[in-house]
């Protein structure tokens, strides 16, 4: 099991110095999209990478826009990951980009839409693709369960998927369900690499606004996620108020203990 974070350039020469605990990086293919590539295979020289998209839009009607897929097998191609990830979701209409991820209803019909788009980005970059939760304001109801869906759309994508553990707990607050029961009826061997960081709270609301450290409830989520499957990465994500290197340090040293115990 790999432990590492999400490559921000605000973090850029903190991870130049080869941090204790880092051993991988996942590279947001859209933050490489107006340049930067070049710096890709110099960081692949000193950690494994995996490259994460937030705009394919998998779960839109219709074609994948053709520039942005393009524009991701670039990041790709300049990586060379061990594999690749996008969200369940979609992020745009037909006309309108949305610029946020929105949740896709978890029906046979949006099933079907989302595994031809994922099974498309994979063979089109020539890597494995794995597929992540989201947060959602609204749970949307379907032919199937989340859980169900999500088996499914792994079985018929021929791919895994991304457990975003911060996600899982955010759901589970705002819409009331137990995590673990809801993590008990995800197949195991589907579940690749895990997403966490810790959770914003604004009265009942639980957000995932990646600024805050990681809580010890979501911690212990974490420790249960990797009981239950084969996970292979942990990747802490931070995209603002970004601490003190010692304090990354730390959160690191954290997904490093539940490496360990495991």
């Amino acid at each position: 099991m790999q432990v590492g974070l999400g490559y921000r350039r605000e973090l850029a020469g903190w991870i130049a110095s080869r941090p204790p605990g880092v051993g991988c990086l996942e590279i947001t293919a859209e933050h490489f999209f107006h340049g930067g590539t070049d710096r890709l295979p110099e960081l692949a020289k000193d950690f494994n990478l995996f490259v994460h998209g937030l705009g394919l839009s998998l779960g839109t009607p219709g074609p994948i826009d053709a520039k942005t897929l393009e524009a991701f097998a670039r990041v790709v191609r300049a990586a060379n990951p061990e594999w690749i990830s996008e969200h369940i979701a979609f992020t745009r209409t037909a006309a309108v980009d949305l610029g946020h991820l929105n949740p896709v209803p978890p029906t046979r019909e949006v099933l079907g839409l989302v595994a031809e788009h994922a099974r498309e980005i994979s063979a089109h970059c020539g890597k494995p693709i794995i597929l992540e939760n989201i947060t959602s304001h609204v749970r949307l109801t379907g032919d199937l369960s989340e859980t169900d869906f999500l088996n499914e759309l792994c079985a018929r994508a021929d791919c895994g998927l991304l457990l975003d553990v911060t996600n899982l707990f955010i759901n589970s607050r705002n819409h009331a369900f137990d995590p673990l029961a809801w993590l008990r009826e995800i197949e195991p061997r589907r579940i690749v690499q895990l997403h966490i960081v810790g959770y914003s709270r604004a009265g009942d609301r639980y957000t995932d606004s990646h600024a805050q450290p990681i809580q010890e409830e979501v911690l212990e989520l974490a420790r249960a996620v990797v009981a239950h499957a084969p996970v292979q990465a942990i990747i802490l994500e931070r995209d603002e108020d970004f601490p003190a290197p010692a304090e990354l340090e730390k959160e690191i040293a954290k997904l490093g203990q539940i490496r360990a115990s495991h």
